[in-house]
């Protein structure tokens, strides 16, 4: 094989795998920002490796993700550029990758086993969700927040730090509420024939989505509202300031809102992320006030 052929092979594998969507995983460093122990970097560095073994796991998924539905995404007008949709990642190579990836996932973490046993979780329930769960209403949506709840666990379990249940209870409603947005998004890009990308879709419905969303996300802003005026909240943080981070959580909200409903956009909340300046600013600014309300009071 020629050096040339060699590296597209190496950029087909890397942009197979969606590094850019590990920034998800960032959901493990969650219980230790919100416990207040940033600054202990002994465990920091155990959340790191827990990290990186929740991003070789989540590449290794949407691999598997890709490999069992290579023929539906050449329907989709966006999917039907990954690598192995096109053709230009062959699935043979696409498999030895997946199981590798799976395997380092698996061998950074064998020190901790209940944290393997959650990653591992993580994959059978993916496993579960694209060969058949994603195609059972309501329940997809589920998965992919419980997927995100299992981060929270990870990153709490590697540090022997329980999460809060306002904590557990945030992050799946946030993650539901981007779920059902991404939903929405596919419903209009594949408005002539939906169930034919994902027949999951003939079963949901733009009001019946808007309506579900319009449910969601006030719940979402009132938990973290609550959180941030719960008694044990403030007593673990000696502040009862953390109510005026809430301005960014609802501006982020709205924005992402406006996203989808006026500039058409959902399909990936990573996108958006990486690539709406007013978004960004609101997180890092909501990040910088918890930042100095915790850390420095």
């Amino acid at each position: 094989m020629s050096t040339s052929s060699t590296l597209k092979c190496v950029t087909l594998v890397w942009i197979a795998i969606r590094p850019a969507e590990w920034i998800k995983n960032m959901f493990v460093f969650a219980p230790m920002f919100f416990s207040g122990q940033i600054w202990n970097f002994s465990k920091l560095s155990l959340v790191a490796v827990a990290f990186f073994s929740f991003c070789a796991m989540s590449s290794a998924v949407y691999l598997f993700n890709d490999i069992n539905d290579h023929e539906l995404d050449r329907l989709h007008p966006r999917k039907a550029k990954r690598p192995i949709a096109s053709g230009e990642l062959s699935i043979r190579l696409a498999r030895i990758v997946m199981v590798g990836m799976a395997a380092v996932s698996m061998i950074l973490v064998i020190s901790f086993p209940s944290v393997a046993a959650l990653i591992f979780g993580y994959a059978l329930i993916n496993v579960a969700y694209s060969l058949r769960l994603k195609h059972i209403v309501i329940l997809d949506v589920f998965c992919i927040a419980v997927g995100f709840v299992l981060r929270v666990f990870v990153g709490g379990w590697v540090i022997n730090v329980v999460p809060s249940f306002w904590l557990i209870l945030a992050t799946f409603l946030l993650s539901l509420f981007l779920a059902l947005l991404k939903r929405r998004h596919e419903l209009l890009v594949m408005e002539a024939a939906p169930s034919a990308h994902r027949p999951v879709l003939e079963h949901y419905s733009l009001k019946l989505l808007d309506e579900l969303v319009s449910v969601v996300t006030p719940v979402t802003l009132i938990t973290y509202i609550l959180y941030t005026m719960d008694a044990v909240t403030i007593a673990r943080f000696h502040t009862d300031h953390l109510y005026l981070t809430a301005v960014f959580v609802v501006f982020g909200i709205f924005r992402y809102l406006y996203l989808v409903h006026r500039m058409n956009m959902g399909g990936s909340p990573v996108d958006i992320v990486w690539h709406d300046v007013p978004l960004v600013i609101a997180l890092l600014a909501w990040v910088s006030a918890f930042w100095a309300i915790v850390y420095y009071p």
